[in-house]
């Protein structure tokens, strides 16, 4: 309606305009302008100007209207409903109301990142002289498969009419914004800090990515994080739902989810640190229709404003927060995170991440080593014992390898570079997380990780007891007529060594016979020929073999 008659008002000033030229054609073909005439003029400037901001407000506002079935995050119950825009609104909005606007929208529809991306290529496509079609068909069909396409189009106008307002990296930054702060309001919703997460990931320059960060940190995530970390020490293990609600505001499935995206801000807030040195900040514009614009300085302003870091204190924070994770993403006990550091690593935990702070150097003392080692043991036991069980031999196929949860983290590899920042031997880790997987009877994944280890002298050393508490519980705990009388063709020496064997510390004791042939076949490749158990790996082989065939 406003629009509507904006153009009746800017019809009737083009008509009245007309009419005074057709009545003194001698001053309209005349340099000499009297002032009624530039008053005029200006009026004309100004309508024009009325009009293309209630354009511009008309697209946001058919954009903000939609409505779309993507439901797998539900919408907090603290989210208000998105009211109609005026230019009024806009104006006195500051530079980010109109990426705000939007990212409110997106939030309530549940807009994936790679939608605003799909929509900012077609916005790039469109403007390009030569297109490329193949591209071009590729993004039309992802967007369809999705059932996005109008949402998309609609996003795509939107970026045509705001160039500047809602460039990609300012927007993905409101739009983070935005979830966090939702997030914030309903801690339970993980779903929300998850997102804004992804949102954060998507943001190209690191200069807004820092800032952005940075704010988040110290905004919403560090007070809940001390929270955090001074109950799992108090309770020394994975605190219980009553406690995380009592202390964190939030349950124990959250307070999972909420370490986990801690660490992954933390992580990102050092990568932008080390790639803000390679760009250059972005420079801040706005469209000509909007220069007149006042109020609050937006999100981005904000973001550009941050202060450097000092990164050994974020990498400290890091480490903690990743430990923190582990601890309740496993249920762990008889953990106290915070005496895993030492005094001047307790004294650093949660102050300003800009501030220079005393941190732990040299060598740590060697029973906080060992505790740190232990620890990383448990994460790394209860990892693997959380990936599927084996499958047998006949089910495992090329097509279709066993791996790691996509959904997870990659606890191993995230162990080994916790291990790095707190002096504990990485190999060793490595060479524990192999055995590990041979004890829980995912061979093809431990056979997998033997190529990380260095020392594989002694992995083989180790995977060579393995085995014979494996042959051990096949032979003399199962008490089998063909056991015992193959027990009683072996070599004395092997036979003893058998014996002597434990296999009560086997977490998998259903494991095929042919896959420990294959186990005995690599531990023999791995050791050699001169070392003293060789001879005792090439008994096993004739005994496996033995067995294979009984």
């Amino acid at each position: 309606a406003a629009l509507l008659a904006a153009r009746v008002g800017y019809s009737i000033a083009v008509n009245h305009n007309s009419i005074l030229a057709i009545e003194n054609p001698a001053a309209a073909n005349t340099e000499i302008m009297t002032d009624s005439w530039e008053a005029l003029s200006l009026d004309m400037e100004h309508w024009i100007l009325v009009l293309k901001q209630l354009e511009d407000c008309l697209i946001l506002q058919t954009l903000r209207s939609i409505r779309t079935n993507r439901s797998t995050v539900p919408t907090s119950s603290h989210s208000e409903p998105l009211g109609r825009l005026s230019v009024k609104a806009l104006l006195e909005g500051g530079r980010g109301a109109f990426a705000d606007s939007v990212a409110k929208w997106v939030f309530k529809q549940n807009l994936t990142p790679d939608i605003l991306i799909q929509a900012q290529l077609r916005h790039h496509e469109s403007m390009e002289e030569s297109e490329n079609a193949d591209h071009r068909t590729s993004s039309s069909s992802t967007c369809q498969q999705t059932g996005m396409e109008h949402v998309v189009e609609l996003l795509r106008l939107a970026y045509e009419r705001f160039p500047y307002s809602l460039e990609p990296d300012v927007f993905q930054a409101h739009c983070c914004w935005e979830y966090v702060v939702q997030w914030n309001k309903d801690p339970e919703e993980s779903a929300f800090l998850i997102r804004a997460v992804d949102h954060l990931k998507s943001i190209a320059n690191a200069h807004v990515q820092y800032g952005i960060t940075l704010m988040i940190w110290n905004t919403f995530v560090v007070k809940r994080l001390s929270s955090a970390a001074y109950l799992m020490d108090k309770v020394g293990k994975a605190p219980k739902d009553r406690l995380c609600r009592r202390d964190v505001g939030m349950s124990d499935t959250a307070m999972a989810s909420f370490l986990g995206s801690c660490t992954h801000v933390l992580q990102k807030l050092m990568e932008a640190d080390i790639s803000r040195d390679e760009m250059k900040k972005p420079l801040l514009d706005i469209e000509d229709t909007w220069v007149a614009v006042e109020g609050p300085t937006s999100i981005v302003e904000l973001a550009l404003e941050q202060k450097h870091i000092h990164y050994p204190l974020v990498e400290h924070h890091y480490v903690l927060s990743a430990i923190l994770y582990g601890i309740m993403r496993f249920c762990l006990k008889s953990v106290k995170p915070l005496a895993l550091f030492d005094s001047k690593g307790k004294n650093a935990f949660f102050k300003d991440l800009t501030s220079i702070q005393l941190l732990p150097s040299g060598d740590m003392d060697s029973s906080i080593v060992y505790a740190r080692q232990q620890f990383l043991f448990k994460v790394i036991s209860a990892a693997v014992k959380a990936l599927p069980q084996a499958p047998k031999p006949s089910e495992i196929t090329e097509e279709q390898p066993m791996c790691m949860s996509e959904k997870d983290e990659d606890w191993p590899s995230l162990a080994v570079e916790l291990a790095h920042q707190l002096q504990v031997n990485e190999d060793e880790l490595r060479r524990y997380y192999v055995c590990e997987l041979y004890n829980n009877g995912i061979d093809q994944l431990g056979e997998e990780a033997i190529f990380q280890v260095a020392d594989k002298e002694v992995l083989a050393s180790q995977l060579l007891v393995l085995t014979g508490q494996r042959l051990s519980y096949a032979l003399l705990h199962t008490q089998t007529k063909e056991g015992m009388e193959l027990l009683a063709r072996l070599p004395p020496v092997l036979c003893t060594w058998l014996k002597a064997m434990d296999p009560q510390d086997l977490q998998n004791t259903d494991v095929p016979i042919g896959t420990t042939a294959k186990l005995v076949n690599k531990v023999l490749e791995l050791l050699p020929e001169n070392h003293g158990q060789y001879s005792l790996a090439l008994q096993l082989i004739d005994a496996v073999e033995a067995m294979s065939l009984s």
